[in-house]
C-alpha cells in the first residue's frame, strides 16, 4: 500500500528495473509512476533516486498541455490526436490529472476507460493521476511522470488537466506548447473567457466543429482570433484559434502541424531550452516554498504551540502578526538538520 494506510512496501530499484524503464516497458513505467505519487518519506527518498539516475535520459519529448471546461471534449480530442500520432510514428503518454475522491483520495480514473481504443495501442501509454487535492487540480508528482515517460521514450507526452480553478497555470508552467479547448456555443465566448487563459494559451481550439456547429464554430474562432490581436506577445509566437472536429477527425492533422511549427521556430529562436531553464528554476522555488511549509506544520513545537497561539489571536491577546513572527522563531530555534527529518 503506498498510501492511506501503514502498511508501505519498502521498493528496491536495481539496474534490471531501471533498464526495463528505459526499453519502454509499460509495467515499469507504472510502477515508477506510483513511487513517485507516493508520499511516504521512505518512497519520497527512492524516488529521487530514481529520476536522478533517469535524468540524462529525460527532455526529449514534446510536452503538451491541454485544459477546457467539462464537457469540452478533451478527451476524445486527446485520443484522435494520439491515434494519429502513433501513426505518424509517435510514442504518447498521456497523464491524465483527475479529481482525487474525497473518501478514499484516490483517483477516479475516468480518462482511462474513455480513451479504450488509445489505451490498447503498445506505442501509447496513459495514466490518470489522483490530484491530491492540491490547487489547481494538478497532481505534484506530474513532472516527475513526465520525465519518467521521457526515460522510457515517449516523445509527445500530454498532460490533460481537469479544467478548473488554477489547474490552466500549474499545467502551462510545465509544458511547451498549452492550448485551451472552448466549445463553439458557448453564449458570449469572449467575456466569458479570462483574459489570463488567453495569455497562457499558446492555441485556442474550437471542437465539436462537425454537423451544425461548422458554422458557429468557424464565428467563434474569428471573435477569439479579433480577441488575440490585441493581445501583446509574451515570446516569438502569436496564440492562434482554430477549429476541429474528433468526431469526423477534421482538423487533427492541421492541428500537429501547428505544434511541430511551432517547435520549429521555438528551438530557431532559442526559446525552446530558454523556457524549460525557467520552468525549472520556478519549480525549484515553488519546491523550496512547499518543503518549508510543510515542515513548519510537522514541527513539533509548532504543533504544540499553534493552537495556544490561535487562542491568544482569537481573545485579542496577540495579533496575528505577533503570533506568526512567535511561531516563526520557534522554528528556526530548531537546528536545519532536524527539518527534514
Amino acid at each position: 500500500m503506498l498510501k492511506g494506510g501503514t502498511n508501505y512496501v519498502a521498493w528496491r530499484w536495481d539496474i534490471t528495473d531501471i533498464q526495463l524503464l528505459l526499453t519502454g516497458n509499460r509495467r515499469a513505467l507504472a510502477k515508477a509512476i506510483t513511487l513517485v505519487e507516493s508520499q511516504h518519506p521512505q518512497h519520497r527518498a527512492q524516488a529521487q533516486q530514481l529520476l536522478q539516475k533517469i535524468l540524462p535520459h529525460t527532455g526529449k519529448s514534446f510536452r503538451i498541455g491541454i485544459t477546457g471546461v467539462p464537457g469540452v471534449g478533451k478527451s476524445t480530442l486527446i485520443e484522435v490526436l494520439g491515434l494519429y500520432l502513433i501513426e505518424q510514428g509517435h510514442k504518447v503518454a498521456v497523464l491524465a490529472v483527475d479529481p482525487s475522491s474525497p473518501v478514499s483520495g484516490g483517483s477516479l480514473l475516468a480518462d482511462k476507460t474513455r480513451m479504450e481504443e488509445l489505451s490498447r495501442q503498445p506505442q501509447a501509454f496513459i495514466r490518470p493521476s489522483p490530484s491530491q487535492g492540491l490547487l489547481g487540480g494538478v497532481a505534484q508528482a506530474t513532472r516527475e511522470s513526465i520525465l519518467l515517460c521521457e526515460a522510457a521514450g515517449y516523445d509527445v507526452v500530454i498532460v490533460e488537466t481537469v479544467g478548473v480553478g488554477q489547474s490552466e497555470i500549474e499545467v502551462a508552467s510545465m509544458v511547451d506548447f498549452f492550448m485551451v479547448l472552448l466549445l463553439p456555443n458557448a453564449g458570449d465566448e469572449i467575456q466569458g473567457l479570462k483574459k489570463g487563459i488567453l495569455e497562457l494559451a499558446d492555441a485556442l481550439v474550437i471542437t465539436k466543429a462537425d454537423g451544425e456547429q461548422i458554422k458557429a464554430a468557424e464565428v467563434a474562432a474569428g471573435r477569439y482570433r479579433n480577441a488575440l490581436k490585441l493581445l501583446t506577445p509574451h515570446c516569438f509566437w502569436q496564440p492562434i484559434a482554430c477549429c476541429c472536429s474528433a468526431l469526423t477527425h477534421e482538423g487533427i492533422g492541421a492541428l500537429w502541424r501547428l505544434l511541430l511549427d511551432y517547435q520549429q521556430q521555438a528551438k530557431a529562436n532559442h526559446y525552446w531550452q530558454q523556457k524549460r531553464l525557467e520552468q525549472n528554476q520556478q519549480w525549484l522555488d515553488k519546491l523550496v516554498e512547499g518543503l518549508l511549509l510543510r515542515n513548519f506544520y510537522q514541527h513539533p513545537k509548532i504543533v504544540q504551540q499553534r493552537n495556544e497561539y490561535r487562542e491568544q489571536v482569537l481573545k485579542g491577546q496577540l495579533t496575528p502578526l505577533q503570533a506568526a513572527e512567535q511561531l516563526i522563531e520557534i522554528f528556526l530555534q530548531t537546528p536545519p538538520n532536524l527539518l527534514f527529518n
